[in-house]
């Protein structure tokens, strides 16, 4: 008898704990806009905007540096609380087997990230906006807030696989409801407004075709009209993307000597993944056409190559800066070149 009322017991308890689980991620849920509320916040970003020897030095002193590590210190605490914050959320899932079929989990990802999105544009905005009437912004602090954006940027990507993993999320940009990608800040040089977005993993080009090309970031990129209006008026976006495409390469099979075996030059075929980044140039509907637009489902376009990374692939922080400099030079010879 005492043998029965044991095994009850126990057996009740380990049909509580999925029910507890479900109850701390419903909980989680409710309170993380309060807790995003109670981060620490990461102030105005004229505190960084410093005067006098250490705006702009490249080659800062060590007392320089203390000094301008004392003006990022609570960008860099609110960093570690977001990271933090993604790391509990890694915890809880991978702890949590017990209530993986519950929908809450699919929920915190996508409210996280948009907590993440008034951070990410404060990093990009404050170490990249050209401004004539901005004080420069110091070399060090520039690189610190870059960063502090390519960090937090690769933890919410590892968290949104993990998540992906579990069949919590989709990737899949054919899925209405998927997070392919998530959106990493924005910044504004002169009459050019960059909104920058990075895909979780490599997303095929076109998501109706196969085309061998997969794209890892993307930017929309707006250019500001001059007007007598009140306000900033737009252009419609361009978009621009980071892709990498497979290609098969030959190369001559060598001895350990240098010399080639044989007559014939043996030569071995592998794989290089080339990176670049190119333009979206749509090619159907006409915009200008509104018919077109009215019949047309899903609207078709080309990648127009502009520039060519090689082998290694760019951090998302160095892309934008390639982006910007094409961008730039297409500024300064007014035309627009494609590389084909």
């Amino acid at each position: 008898m005492m043998e029965n009322t044991e095994y009850d017991e126990s057996s009740l308890c380990r049909e509580n704990e999925p029910t507890q689980s479900l109850r701390e991620v419903g909980t989680t849920t409710q309170t993380f806009e309060e807790d995003a509320t109670m981060a620490p916040s990461f102030g105005d970003e004229r505190y960084l905007l410093g005067e006098g020897p250490v705006a702009g030095n490249t080659s800062p002193s060590c007392q320089d540096k203390r000094m301008m590590d004392e003006k990022i210190s609570p960008v860099e605490k609110q960093l570690q609380y977001l990271l933090n914050k993604a790391d509990e959320f890694q915890t809880q899932l991978l702890w949590s087997r017990d209530c993986l079929q519950n929908y809450e989990f699919a929920h915190i990802v996508p409210m996280f990230l948009q907590t993440c999105q008034p951070y990410f544009t404060y990093l990009e905005s404050t170490a990249r906006n050209s401004n004539p009437f901005r004080p420069p912004l110091s070399t060090y602090i520039r690189t610190q807030l870059l960063q502090f954006s390519q960090q937090l940027c690769s933890r919410l990507e590892q968290l949104m696989l993990l998540y992906a993993s579990f069949s919590f999320v989709s990737l899949e940009e054919s899925d209405p409801l998927s997070i392919s990608h998530f959106y990493i800040g924005q910044c504004q040089i002169d009459n050019t407004k960059l909104s920058i977005f990075r895909y979780c993993c490599p997303t095929p080009f076109l998501a109706s075709a196969s085309t061998g090309l997969y794209k890892r970031m993307r930017w929309n990129v707006e250019r500001e009209i001059q007007g007598e209006g009140e306000g900033k008026t737009y252009d419609s976006a361009e978009f621009y993307f980071l892709c990498c495409e497979d290609v098969m390469e030959a190369e001559d099979n060598k001895n350990g000597d240098g010399r080639c075996e044989g007559e014939n030059t043996e030569r071995e075929s592998r794989v290089a993944r080339i990176w670049s980044i190119g333009q979206w140039v749509q090619t159907y509907p006409d915009p200008e056409d509104i018919t077109d637009w009215v019949l047309c489902s899903v609207p078709c376009g080309q990648y127009k190559q502009l520039l060519c990374l090689g082998d290694e692939e760019p951090s998302s922080c160095t892309a934008t800066d390639c982006l910007l400099g094409v961008l730039l030079s297409q500024e300064i010879d007014g035309t627009v070149c494609f590389k084909t």
